[in-house]
């Protein structure tokens, strides 16, 4: 993931808010893991190991639920951060740029930075987080002078935002993050540049979220109208 990753995935941002289901329009509903893996399991065939993550998934929200907000952000991030492998797209999925579901993700075993942050993200969601104390965030790791997701998390509108990250399992503020430079945040309010908490644009439909609310849906996830 390099410059032009980072054009590109500007480009879908701004230009591509259309019509759709919304970010915000995930309900909170049960899910029911029963019909998900019935459906995964006459999409993908035998789950073998697989199943086995989809239930530790199940699991985690179960014993997560009653937790305070910090604790279930450790929950989540050490969750994914050790049931998958980094793997990028071209090897996983033979494009350039594939945003899995987490159930996509969880039958693989692997899945890269945006992958991650997704299935953060939604497991949040699930777990009662509001969509206005997270958002996805483009950064460039400045290690490796690659384009990277992460989720960063915001205790109140001014307080300094927490970093999710799959490239180390400790969450940080993010001022302890001199390795990532931020490039700009989206969430179901709306586009951020960095440092600042208004938004720029309208983000209630987005094409790639879209599509991965569409996925969610017919792998039986209680998605909705935002």
């Amino acid at each position: 993931m390099r410059r032009r990753r980072i054009q590109r995935w500007w480009w879908q941002l701004s230009i591509f808010w259309i019509g759709g289901m919304s970010l915000a329009g995930m309900t909170l509903a049960n899910w029911d893991f029963a019909q998900i893996l019935k459906n995964a399991e006459s999409r993908y065939g035998n789950l073998a190991q697989a199943q086995a993550r989809i239930l530790d998934w199940e699991a985690l929200i179960k014993s997560s639920a009653a937790l305070p907000e910090p604790d279930k952000l450790n929950e989540v991030n050490r969750f994914f951060n050790r049931k998958v492998r980094f793997v990028d797209d071209i090897q996983l999925w033979r494009e350039n740029d594939y945003w899995a579901t987490p159930v996509e993700m969880l039958v693989k075993g692997a899945g890269d930075c945006e992958d991650y942050s997704i299935a953060k993200y939604f497991t949040l969601r699930r777990l009662g987080i509001p969509s206005e104390k997270l958002r996805i965030t483009y950064v460039k790791a400045l290690n490796y002078n690659q384009a990277h997701m992460v989720v960063t998390y915001y205790a109140s509108p001014s307080a300094e935002p927490l970093v999710l990250d799959n490239l180390i399992n400790d969450i940080r503020p993010a001022s302890q993050r001199k390795d990532l430079l931020p490039v700009y945040a989206f969430n179901a309010e709306g586009l951020y540049l960095p440092g600042s908490n208004t938004r720029k644009s309208d983000s209630k439909k987005l094409s790639r979220w879209q599509d991965i609310l569409k996925k969610m849906h017919a792998e039986g996830f209680a998605v909705g109208e935002g």
